[in-house]
């Protein structure tokens, strides 16, 4: 139980930094956004890797649990401490403005916003498998960099374009919150970022040896 603590209080930390960084960059208006997000998604992936897996996205754990890497039981609590990291983003995100803004809600349209969140998604999951699950990869220095530049080129390439470019339910549900984009787009980002880690799971099993 104490080792499992670990891991959530590590999944905690690194998505509320991810989130903060969401926050701060992209809703405040800072310029150079998708660097920032993807350069603190690769340094809390080097940090915590080792003990949690360093999945700070529930996307991601789905996918680990659908291709063995994590516990089926896990999913639940990883999930949770992820989420929870975001709120306490936002709270401190509020905190650091000083006073509660209220957002004019972006909108997208449903088609493009979910292919993109969910192309995106598979491709993030996709490498998290390939890059930091394999036995074959156990080790390497590059798989937080390869994660997150992945990060970095969704951004880049769809976000704030067709969709938010949340890639990730915990980001989604947070940005939701501030009211960043509306309810239903929260739901329908979240439904693409899950569908996106079970075929990069799926995706996977399919194209590799070693399970």
């Amino acid at each position: 139980m104490r080792e499992n603590m670990k891991k959530y209080i590590v999944e905690f930390i690194g998505t509320f930094f991810l989130v903060l960084t969401v926050l701060c960059c992209s809703i405040a208006g800072q310029s150079f956004a998708p660097l920032a997000i993807s350069g603190v998604l690769a340094t809390m992936i080097y940090a915590g890797g080792h003990i949690s897996g360093g999945h700070y996205n529930p996307a991601v754990s789905f996918a680990c649990c659908i291709r063995g890497a994590l516990p089926f039981k896990q999913f639940i609590p990883y999930t949770i401490s992820q989420v929870l990291g975001g709120i306490v983003a936002i709270l401190i995100f509020y905190l650091l403005i000083e006073k509660i803004q209220s957002f004019e809600p972006v909108n997208f349209n449903l088609l493009p916003l979910f292919v993109a969140e969910l192309l995106f998604t598979f491709a993030l999951c996709y490498v998290v498998l390939l890059t930091a699950t394999k036995k074959e990869t156990a080790g390497n220095s590059y798989f937080g960099l390869a994660i997150g530049l992945t990060v970095l080129v969704g951004a880049i390439t769809v976000g704030g374009i067709f969709c938010a470019g949340a890639f990730n339910p915990a980001v989604a549900f947070s940005i939701g919150i501030v009211n960043a984009i509306s309810w239903k787009l929260v739901c329908i980002t979240i439904l693409a970022n899950l569908l996106g880690g079970a075929l990069a799971a799926l995706s996977y099993k399919i194209t590799n040896i070693e399970s």
